[in-house]
């Protein structure tokens, strides 16, 4: 028995080559792109002052970090904001904070695609 109603989009039809490049052009679109990480106040990066700021303070202004990690016996945060495409220009912006053995940073990185204003 045949079903009353053909749901195959791409069987049939006058449309059938237009909904498929339609389709097609949907995926291209989101296969394209990624953001990995997530957005931090960057801004807020002139407050860190090396000997001085904590891992208290650090997570007050900035939040949970992207990523944790140890780097010469050193605790790290990082985080991190990162827009990647095919079809555009990639964005990025990371800041790596490292603690000495009593929480307090003992040293940061900041870097960024953005073009100084």
């Amino acid at each position: 028995m045949k079903s009353a109603m053909n749901c195959n989009m791409f069987s049939s039809g006058p449309l059938h080559w237009v909904r498929r490049c339609l389709a097609m052009s949907c995926l291209l679109m989101v296969a394209g792109c990624a953001t990995v990480g997530h957005e931090f106040p960057a801004g807020q990066v002139q407050s860190i002052r090396i000997g001085e700021t904590t891992q208290n303070d650090v997570f007050t202004t900035f939040g949970t970090p992207w990523r944790t990690g140890i780097d010469n016996g050193l605790k790290t945060w990082t985080y991190g904001n990162y827009y990647l495409t095919a079809f555009g220009e990639n964005q990025a912006e990371d800041l790596v904070i490292k603690f000495d053995k009593r929480g307090v940073v003992s040293s940061y990185n900041y870097n960024s695609t953005k073009r100084a204003k």
